[in-house]
């Protein structure tokens, strides 16, 4: 079993900025691959970032070149960046891992809520 923990999430401008953690425990955790994905009001969730163990990373075409994928694995900890930010960015971002890919989508944390104002 893998234990997720997001936190970073908050209110912010629109071209504005924030930084996502993730923290992960478990005894393999550190073995899989780590992903974000979010959901909007009214919404289903959507994929938006993966990265594999090794940093191989794969991203939705709408954060492509604005978000920012990385993991630190001596520290079991998924971060993602997010530059120039819209309001359309405003969900609940789901940190996520697993073994299938890009999705790694085999477990969830309970999630952080990102909102974007204009």
């Amino acid at each position: 079993q893998v234990q997720l923990v997001e936190s970073g999430g908050g209110l912010v401008q629109a071209g504005g900025s924030l930084r996502l953690s993730c923290a992960a425990s478990g005894r393999t955790s550190s073995t899989y691959a780590m992903g974000w994905h979010r959901q909007a009001p009214g919404r289903e969730r959507e994929f938006v970032a993966a990265i594999s163990r090794s940093g191989s990373t794969h991203y939705a075409d709408s954060v492509k070149d604005r978000f920012t994928i990385s993991r630190d694995n001596a520290k079991n900890t998924m971060y993602l960046q997010l530059n120039s930010l819209k309001p359309e960015d405003t969900a609940v971002y789901y940190c996520t891992a697993g073994s299938n890919w890009p999705a790694a989508s085999a477990y969830w944390g309970q999630g952080t809520q990102v909102t974007v104002t204009s």
